[in-house]
């Protein structure tokens, strides 16, 4: 009898192994935002399993039953799930990410205005709007960024670690981006940005005085021009802001160029 109860437990132990390793499955799910879904982060933090969103907001994690799930992103607020049976039935979720939003401070009407425009202005307690000139604390004007650049910020931003007194912040979401390759992703794509910008450049101002020197057949000049801009130093002499520095480079790859097209032909 003794033998039998022992192989009955032990039936019953790995039966409900089997059950949990069968509730085990590979969770797809789509986030649904008022703009940017792309780079959301997806966390299993029972399973310490990560993942980040696509183009579309889609993702695909392993999850178990009663799993946390951790859906967080700068822009919106953080979303946390429990998985239940339903969920791992269903094998799909969908995930709504609300924006977030500070409140502003009610409005408070002080004058009535008349409809008349010179007069409301003299009646008026409004002050023009102060800047950082006016207290006397630098500010940026510089060029404003571009969309991608402010990717790259919004994704590699801050410090990895923030002391407050003798507690110590990880910044999460930096360090997130950075093993998920996110960061060089953006990186990259803002240099490309870059470098179509300076070839912009050098097309619309030296193409005359390029090719004026050096004859290249019309079919052959956006492909040079291409072949410029991949090499390494054709960034830092277009941050120099120097026609004449860039002009001097662009002349050196003309030649380099042309050799190529000759020796093609051969």
């Amino acid at each position: 009898m003794k033998t039998i109860k022992y192989i009955l437990l032990g039936f019953v132990a790995s039966l409900s192994a089997f059950v949990g390793m069968a509730q085990s499955i590979d969770l797809k799910g789509q986030v649904k935002a008022s703009s940017e879904i792309e780079g959301i982060h997806v966390l299993n933090i029972s399973a310490e399993e990560y993942t980040i969103t696509n183009q579309k907001g889609a993702f695909d994690i392993p999850v178990n039953i009663s799993d946390t799930i951790l859906v967080s992103s700068v822009q919106y607020i953080p979303r946390t799930i429990v998985i239940t049976e339903d969920i791992i039935s269903s094998k799909f979720i969908n995930v709504k990410l609300e924006d977030r939003i500070n409140e502003l401070d009610e409005v408070v009407v002080g004058k009535v205005l008349t409809g008349d425009l010179l007069s409301d202005i003299k009646n008026s307690d409004a002050k023009p709007d102060i800047n950082f000139y006016d207290v006397g604390i630098p500010g940026y004007t510089g060029k404003p960024k571009t969309q991608k650049e402010r990717r790259v910020i919004e994704a590699d931003g801050g410090k990895f670690v923030y002391y407050y007194g003798l507690i110590a912040t990880i910044n999460i979401h930096k360090i997130l981006n950075r093993i998920s390759g996110r960061t060089k992703k953006l990186k990259h794509i803002v240099r490309l940005e870059e470098q179509d910008a300076c070839m912009n450049k050098a097309i619309a101002e030296l193409s005359d005085e390029l090719f004026g020197h050096i004859e290249l057949d019309e079919a052959l000049k956006r492909e040079f021009f291409y072949y410029a801009s991949e090499d390494p130093g054709f960034l830092d002499v277009c941050n120099l802001n120097s026609d004449i520095k860039l002009f001097e480079f662009l002349i050196d790859k003309l030649l380099a160029f042309n050799i190529q097209v000759e020796s093609g032909k051969d």
